[in-house]
C-alpha cells in the first residue's frame, strides 16, 4: 500500500469510496463539491491510500495556522482492519506537523462508537466541547 497526495485521476475512485464510506452524508459533503474546494486551497493536504492501483482510502486535512483538522477519513470496507486508516492519519499528522501545527482536531458523530474507539487508540481524546455550526 502507498499513501500519496491526491491526483485528479483519482477523482472517480475517491468519489466511489466516499459514497461507500459516507452513504448518508448530505450533498454538500460529497466529493464533487468537497474535492474541488479543497484543491483550490493548494495546500497538498488531501491524500489517498492506493493498493494495486486501486484507491482504498483517503484523508483530507486542513491547517489554518492555529489548529489542524482531519476530515473525510475513509477506508473501503474490503480494506478495513488492515492499518489503512492508521497509516492515513499518520501521514496527515506528519504533513501537519511539518507545517508547524501544534494540535489536531476532528469531529465524529457521537453515535459512532467504532470510529471514536479508533481515534482513541491513536491517542485522540474526547474533549469537553460543544460543536456548533452555521450554514452559509
Amino acid at each position: 500500500m502507498e499513501i500519496r497526495p491526491y491526483q485528479p485521476a483519482d477523482f472517480g475512485a475517491l468519489d466511489a469510496l466516499w459514497r461507500e464510506a459516507f452513504p448518508n452524508d448530505p450533498p454538500r459533503n460529497r466529493a464533487d463539491r468537497s474535492v474541488p474546494a479543497k484543491l483550490a486551497m493548494n495546500d497538498d493536504l488531501l491524500f489517498v491510500a492506493v493498493e494495486d492501483g486501486v484507491v482504498i482510502g483517503s484523508i483530507m486535512a486542513g491547517y489554518d495556522g492555529h489548529r489542524g483538522w482531519l476530515y473525510s477519513v475513509a477506508v473501503r470496507q474490503s480494506a478495513k482492519r488492515r492499518g489503512v486508516g492508521t497509516a492515513l492519519v499518520q501521514r496527515a499528522e506528519a504533513a501537519l506537523r511539518a507545517l508547524g501545527c501544534p494540535k489536531i482536531n476532528l469531529q465524529v458523530r457521537s453515535t459512532n462508537a467504532a470510529v471514536i474507539a479508533f481515534y482513541q487508540r491513536l491517542g485522540f481524546a474526547v474533549e469537553d466541547h460543544i460543536s456548533m455550526g452555521r450554514r452559509l
